[in-house]
């Protein structure tokens, strides 16, 4: 499926193929309904059940997933889907990500956002400038005001209905679908009588630990002085895994 600059609306199908490029990488966006999907090597898998229930496959793992929950797998794995299963999945290629699963998602989120919304980071940024899972909770008779994003937005609306407006026109946004917005696109969402929920993937983030400032090393102190602040004792390189290891 080609894309332009505008919003665009996406009916999630098994056949749903959407790729696109964005802060440098690439990006394949999938839907499964009622079904079997392959979660191929060489990307790390964000996934959102939007109804249903299904089976996620992770190597000799299976976990079991309900509406409203969420996971990131890294590599090669599966989704079996229930006949009422539905369902998207985000392909990072070339990134590799922390295995979690999560949800379901909570009634509205746990941090102030804009004109009365709230967000809930689902999946936070293993490293600063890692993508990120969130969950937007925009209440009923709210007029969002206009903005744009530096990076992509892409994701399900999981509860509710309600308006996405942009300069090329408003598209109707109803639970069970998915969307992408482009970068820079100017847009704002818009509720009437019910709120919406919205699970959104971000390609990457301004926020997340980094090798200097994260908790462990700047929780730990040598005669009273964190070791943040002493870089003769901070490890100096990590030594990955090889990725064919046992565990990948």
């Amino acid at each position: 499926m080609s894309v332009d600059l505008k919003f665009v609306p996406l009916q999630i199908e098994n056949d749903l193929r959407l790729e696109i490029s964005d802060s440098g990488c690439r990006i394949r966006v999938t839907g499964w309904r009622d079904g079997i999907k392959t979660l191929p090597d060489g990307a790390t898998h964000f996934g959102m059940l939007t109804r249903g229930s299904a089976l996620l496959q992770a190597g000799d793992r299976a976990f079991w997933l309900t509406e409203g929950m969420f996971f990131v797998l890294p590599g090669i794995g599966g989704i079996e889907g229930n006949h009422k299963s539905v369902g998207l999945v985000i392909s990072m290629c070339d990134y590799r990500g922390l295995s979690q699963i999560g949800g379901p998602i909570e009634s509205r989120g746990r941090l102030r956002y804009i004109d009365g919304c709230t967000d809930t980071l689902l999946v936070s940024p293993p490293v600063r400038g890692e993508p990120c899972l969130n969950h937007l909770h925009i209440p009923a008779a709210t007029n969002q005001t206009a903005h744009t994003h530096p990076s992509a937005r892409l994701g399900v609306i999981l509860r509710g209905s309600g308006e996405c407006r942009t300069p090329f026109g408003d598209y109707r946004l109803e639970a069970g679908m998915a969307w992408y917005i482009p970068t820079g696109l100017l847009h704002s969402f818009h509720t009437i009588d019910e709120s919406l929920d919205v699970i959104a993937w971000h390609p990457d983030s301004d926020f997340g630990p980094t090798h200097d400032e994260h908790p462990m090393v700047s929780r730990t102190f040598v005669d009273g002085v964190s070791a943040s602040s002493l870089p003769e004792i901070q490890t100096k390189e990590i030594i990955q895994d090889d990725p064919k290891s046992k565990g990948r």
